[in-house]
């Protein structure tokens, strides 16, 4: 099969149908957004279930999320941390916050998930520290502000995971002027270069396209 956006997308529809099958709560919360008129931007199915299974595979307990959306890759992440866990999630936009706030109750994880309502720089410094796993899916100008209080939020140990870091390939321009693949470089090479961090990334292809992630721990 030729390599094209559209055998990308098929390919990942055929992976989330053979590995993922249908969820109801998922794809109510994903109905919800898409009737409230936000973007569609959220994490892809194979996505969320790899954020959940970071998640179980790690350990991880206390959870911190950076950009809720309409709530689907939060809901991946409650259910991973299990009925003693906790997820905090930042969301900048209210109205999003709300439509968040429904989805993760109708599907039953609402009483592990705390959202704070705020830009991340403003609300990540009212934070308790002690995550283990940091999942930053936000603004990408503000990428190197968000893995900044990931270290100070987090422990040795904590995994640290960057969405969107292929940029259609846009990061490899040295004279870009996106401001999203500006902070996308920026955030990779803090990654690279702070020793606070010990760091991989993965570009990938499917239905969002020409993109990836990194992850990453604090050591």
């Amino acid at each position: 099969m030729e390599s094209t956006p559209a055998a990308w997308s098929q390919t990942d529809s055929f992976l989330a149908d053979t590995l993922i099958g249908s969820d109801a709560h998922l794809e109510a919360a994903l109905t919800a957004q898409r009737a409230a008129g936000l973007p569609e931007i959220e994490v892809a199915p194979v996505a969320g279930k790899l954020l959940n299974l970071l998640v179980r595979i790690s350990g991880a307990r206390r959870v911190l999320e950076i950009g809720t959306l309409g709530g689907y890759s939060t809901i991946w992440l409650a259910r991973a941390v299990g009925p003693e866990g906790r997820v905090v999630t930042v969301e900048a936009e209210p109205d999003n916050a709300a439509v968040a706030r429904a989805s993760i109750d109708a599907a039953g994880v609402g009483d592990r998930v705390d959202i704070r309502v705020g830009r991340g720089a403003d609300v990540l410094p009212s934070l308790v520290g002690g995550f283990d796993l940091v999942f930053i899916d936000a603004d990408k100008e503000s990428n190197t502000i968000y893995l900044d209080w990931a270290a100070k939020l987090g422990h040795a140990g904590t995994v640290i995971v960057l969405d969107n870091i292929g940029r259609e390939g846009e990061i490899v321009r040295e004279d870009a002027v996106d401001p999203k693949v500006v902070g996308t470089r920026d955030g990779l090479r803090m990654l690279g270069e702070d020793p606070r961090f010990d760091a991989t990334a993965l570009q990938t292809v499917g239905v969002k396209g020409w993109d990836g992630f990194a992850i990453a721990v604090v050591v």
